[in-house]
């Protein structure tokens, strides 16, 4: 399948129905495979072969994601662009990806006048909402084209998707994924969220669809439900959205969840009834405040793996296997993140190439139509990470007794301490579990003795104090000496990037000052 066809499955189902809700306004299925239509038409009219890249730039926006699927739909190629990156951020991703169509919301309308001297690839330039100078509203620009679905042709391995990551390592790669890869991705979610016919899914869009939210919306609107677009991150707004429209699906990073959860009485003052599935991922969860969501979101948690590099479906932990005969799963169980999904094959794989037993660490390594093409313009990288076959994630793990998959922490993020090796992680978790901390994160830092020191950096939860005696303490107690944090530090926010992820090169960046560090 085309990617743009998991709209039209949705289409023919529910051609009357709601694909979309924001702030109240309904696009309908059939204005929407409408507008994207001329939207598309209007692409093929300016000459633009099959697989030119075009980006959107804009906040959650209905009419924004279906420039986006009119992209799709003329067969080009869709470069995603966060509205809370900085300015130059997206000017090198645009630039650096030969972006040559440009959709772009009235809002953001002076910085991208303030960049187009430096995007001279940009042939197109459309304002969303407003006729601008230089840049056509998208209504006039698509008046005389037609509603009909053009013709087009596609190969599965065509890429429709350039997306940029590694941002928080240096300046951003750009993985080309393609027809083959994301349904792929829509079928693992398919399978592994199955609804009734008539209980079709309604969608929370919370999250930027320019990230992960966008592409995890493709499989409801495939199956005819409903997507509810939030404008903006607000949580009251969000929680208000799950009872007005039966929310049956969304998607938060952790530290998101987190913030939920502090809310008190949260279970008494909102409906969370209609939900069935309450995603969490691009980042690792706390056991503890994992176990804290299932008591008060209900038995409807969802974890999973995956990377751009392998869409958002390496392996997933379903509701009902975070728990066991009616209880609560074990800690070993919920700290893990499922099983591989059914299309795709993952092995743990030695320095030396070889599958490691179960209980084994080494390197996750990924196999499968999941998988993407590579990095754009950048056959040495894609050389260096998809090996005979098998993409490196970089993701250091292994396999229990059960087959449940274990990150245990990337491989740049491990900590070398007197010879030993201490995963971040496993400390971050017993942090996690103290009912002060908030958020934290576990890096190495210079120490004259141990080549790296362990040091934890912690955000307090409002209200709370520890200091950092209790909690070096704490993980003396639970993990020994060698993989206990030297030294704490608190800090009021931790830096993150737009979906959540703590930015651990940044926390790195200010101790490793003129000093070289182990790579």
């Amino acid at each position: 399948m085309a990617i743009i066809d998991f709209f039209d499955r949705g289409w023919r189902i529910n051609p009357h129905g709601a694909a979309y809700i924001q702030d109240d306004r309904v696009f309908t299925f059939t204005e929407v495979r409408n507008l994207s239509s001329r939207i598309a038409n209007a692409l093929l009219a300016a000459d633009l072969p099959g697989g030119t890249k075009g980006a959107v730039w804009s906040a959650n926006d209905a009419v924004a994601w279906t420039c986006t699927l009119g992209l799709w739909r003329a067969n080009l190629c869709w470069i995603p662009i966060g509205a809370r990156n900085s300015a130059e951020e997206n000017r090198h991703v645009l630039d650096a990806f030969d972006c040559e169509v440009l959709f772009f919301q009235r809002e953001f309308a002076p910085i991208v006048d303030a960049l187009r001297s430096s995007l001279p690839k940009i042939r197109l330039w459309i304002c969303i909402d407003e006729h601008l100078p230089g840049a056509p509203s998208l209504k006039s620009w698509i008046a005389d084209q037609p509603a009909t679905a053009p013709k087009v042709e596609y190969q599965l391995d065509d890429v429709v998707a350039l997306s940029p990551t590694g941002g928080t390592t240096g300046l951003p790669k750009g993985v080309m994924n393609t027809h083959r890869s994301i349904q792929t991705f829509c079928a693992h979610f398919m399978i592994n969220f199955p609804y009734a016919d008539e209980h079709p899914p309604v969608n929370l869009a919370a999250a930027p669809m320019t990230h992960t939210a966008g592409t995890l919306s493709l499989p409801c609107t495939s199956r005819g439900g409903t997507v509810v677009i939030i404008t903006k991150p607000d949580p009251a707004l969000m929680l208000a959205m799950i009872p007005k429209y039966k929310v049956t699906e969304t998607f938060l990073p952790p530290t998101v969840i987190y913030r939920l959860l502090d809310v008190p009485d949260l279970a008494q003052k909102v409906d969370f009834s209609s939900l069935k599935y309450f995603l969490y991922g691009a980042a690792p969860m706390s056991v503890d405040k994992l176990k804290q969501a299932i008591e008060t979101f209900g038995p409807v948690m969802a974890g999973g793996y995956g990377q751009t590099e392998a869409p958002a479906s390496i392996s997933n932990l379903p509701p009902a296997e975070h728990l066991h005969g009616g209880r609560l799963a074990t800690d070993e169980r919920l700290s893990s993140v499922g099983r591989p999904n059914p299309l795709v094959r993952v092995e743990i794989l030695s320095d030396a190439g070889d599958i490691l037993g179960q209980g084994q660490t080494g390197e996750i390594c990924v196999r499968g139509d999941l998988v993407m093409k590579g990095y754009y313009k950048d056959p040495q990288k894609t050389a260096e990470t998809i090996v005979d076959g098998w993409l490196h994630t970089g993701d250091i793990g292994h396999f229990d007794v059960h087959g449940y998959l274990h990150i245990t922490d990337r491989k740049k993020d491990m900590i070398i301490s007197g010879g030993f090796n201490v995963y971040p992680s496993e400390v971050e978790q017993v942090l996690w579990s103290h009912p002060a901390v908030q958020d934290c994160a576990v890096i190495g830092v210079p120490d004259e003795q141990w080549g790296e020191g362990v040091k934890a950096v912690v955000e307090l939860s409002a209200g709370h104090t520890v200091t950092a005696e209790e909690l070096i303490e704490l993980c003396k107690t639970r993990l020994g000496s060698v993989k206990s944090p030297k030294t704490v530090d608190f800090i009021d926010a931790l830096p993150r990037s737009p979906v959540g992820k703590v930015l651990k090169k940044d926390l790195r960046a200010h101790y490793w000052q003129n000093v070289e560090r182990r790579i």
